[in-house]
């Protein structure tokens, strides 16, 4: 793969960056140049971020941050890297509880689902967590502006107690690709993001099944449960909302093959 010489004149044109970009693989070249040119800092700092580009490392783990919703979201080496069509059960959260007042964001990987929505609400009590302690740190990063607790632990073993019964929106980015296609992934994802963010078990439905069977004792009355998952688990998925007691519904963004189950507490 090509590498550029830190005592090259980098900033001074983007075209040695795209070309290097775009010689390794690299589809929108020429927007991940602008990207990395405004990230880095010094020549070294660039050939460096280009170096680790072209080897595979996802572009923003390499700038160091994720756009989601239009915040620059903090990403670091073993978080998972929010996806653009998660915005959407952002989007279902805020059309089903507009007033929410305690907003609880499960799996939280980078908090990006939990910062997006304390922007859209206002003032909010907000609280994250997650079993992996680098989601842990990186979460604190993107809460603390919304005064946002963030909690490390499986997940509602993680929640303080008093949140029992007052929880208005609880969005869970569960982990959902089944075990045996997580080696099927981009390398992007399965060389550089946590297993425990990836793998949802058999079906891929393990921890969305255990979201279900006890969200109804967190939730408010009409609090809503959001959970992200694919097309073809769909069906399955509803059954376990309906199962745990809620009213369920799939919202569907075909553009952005965003499939978001939404369970509400009666």
């Amino acid at each position: 793969m090509p590498s550029l010489s830190p005592s090259s004149s980098l900033f001074s044109s983007p075209d040695p960056v795209v070309a290097a970009l775009r010689a390794a693989g690299c589809v929108f070249a020429e927007d991940e140049a602008r990207l990395i040119l405004a990230a880095a800092r010094t020549p070294d700092e660039l050939a460096d971020m280009v170096d680790r580009r072209v080897a595979g490392r996802p572009l923003e783990l390499v700038v160091g941050w994720a756009e989601f919703r239009g915040l620059r979201i903090a990403v670091a080496p073993g978080v998972f890297v929010p996806r653009r069509r998660t915005e959407f059960l952002v989007e279902q959260a805020l059309v089903q509880a507009p007033d929410a007042s305690v907003v609880v964001d499960l799996c939280c990987g980078s908090g990006a689902v939990g910062a997006a929505l304390a922007v859209a609400l206002g003032r909010v009590e907000l609280h994250a967590a997650d079993i992996e302690p680098a989601a842990v740190r990186c979460a604190r990063r993107n809460v603390a502006a919304a005064g946002g607790h963030v909690h490390e632990g499986d997940l509602f073993e993680a929640l303080p107690g008093g949140l029992l019964g007052r929880v208005d929106i609880l969005a869970a980015n569960v982990p959902y690709v089944p075990t045996g296609e997580v080696g099927l992934l981009p390398a992007e994802a399965r060389d550089h993001e946590p297993l425990v963010a990836l793998d949802g078990g058999a079906d891929g439905l393990d921890v969305l099944r255990r979201v279900t069977a006890e969200a109804h004792r967190w939730l408010a009355p009409g609090g809503c449960l959001l959970v992200e998952t694919s097309e073809r688990q769909a069906p399955a998925a509803v059954e376990a909302f309906t199962r745990g007691g809620l009213t369920t519904q799939l919202a569907v963004l075909e553009e952005w093959h965003a499939n978001v189950v939404i369970g509400t507490k009666p």
